[in-house]
């Protein structure tokens, strides 16, 4: 009996392609496979997973481990507790960038409102 011989499993070249259809398509296939691992991986830990994925078309998808709440409450707080320890060398960048967090989550936590209270039809606009 022969035994077979194959290349087996290769790493695929990562390269920028013109077409927007190619975008497209490599995003769908994927996003899949990225969700996936991003899941076994928060099996595998128990680690708290949010991942935030935009679209060529500025479409959001987004998996998360629990409740992106939970996870950006846990983060939020965690770097507050970290600058509040800094005493007052704390820098001025820093907070603007708190800020800015506070705000987008915020503006999620809006629309995750909107979600629940519209079907998703009216929320993504198929």
């Amino acid at each position: 009996m022969d035994k077979k011989t194959g290349k087996g499993r290769q790493k695929i070249e990562m390269k920028l392609t013109e077409s927007k259809e190619a975008h497209c398509y490599f995003l769908k296939k994927e996003k899949k496979r990225l969700f996936k691992k991003v899941d076994e991986y928060s099996n595998l830990t128990g680690a708290d997973v949010d991942v935030l994925l935009f679209s060529p078309s500025g479409k959001p998808y987004s998996y998360c481990s629990t409740s992106i709440d939970e996870i950006t409450d846990k983060f939020f707080y965690l770097k507050l507790d970290d600058r509040q320890g800094e005493g007052d060398h704390a820098d001025v960048g820093k907070s603007n960038v708190f800020e800015a967090f506070e705000e987008l989550r915020k503006e999620i936590q809006a629309l995750d409102k909107k979600q629940k209270e519209h079907p998703p039809e009216y929320v993504y606009g198929y």
